[in-house]
């Protein structure tokens, strides 16, 4: 029977006699080999530790185009929720008055939103982004809702053009 013995490579050159500098260099490579070796292990199930909030980048979004009116799409409201919060703008969100969120028109804009189904019209002024929905438009202020007549359905199809008052 034959004996098979495993002879590591440090003493394969030290017995071979390529002297001591050949040693050094091969213990040395040896090394990092070992060490690259470590370095490709499959990654832990653990995820990796996250940065607290404070400590993260904001995210920047590029900016929206400038909306161009007139825009035919769909509307929703919102009310009672939102009512004396802080709008964008940074006024007092008040579900009575005739007031819209929409994502890129300036805040002030006055704008003319009448209501496909029924053709009932309203001026609203741009005092908030949103809707948050991609496939809406704007967000009306529950008195522009009521006055366009879509409170029951909460959202309705519109078209919105430039109003012609201040």
């Amino acid at each position: 029977m034959q004996h098979i013995r495993i002879v590591s490579l440090s003493s394969f050159v030290a017995r071979v006699g390529f002297g001591r500098s050949l040693l050094l260099m091969t213990l040395c490579l040896g090394g990092l080999l070992s060490q690259s070796c470590a370095l490709l292990q499959s990654p832990s199930d653990s995820p990796p530790p996250s940065l607290p909030e404070s400590a993260k980048p904001p995210v920047k979004k590029p900016p929206a185009a400038q909306a161009r009116l007139p825009q035919t799409g769909e509307a929703s409201w919102y009310g009672a929720h939102h009512h004396g919060k802080r709008t964008a703008s940074g006024e007092t969100f008040d579900q009575g008055l005739f007031t819209a969120a929409h994502r890129t028109l300036p805040f002030g804009s006055k704008v003319k939103v009448t209501n496909l189904a029924n053709g009932k019209s309203v001026e609203v002024t741009i005092n908030d982004r949103g809707p948050f929905a991609e496939d809406r438009i704007i967000d009306l202020s529950q008195a522009a809702a009521k006055a366009l007549d879509m409170l029951q359905t909460g959202k309705t199809m519109v078209r919105l053009e430039s109003s012609s008052g201040p």
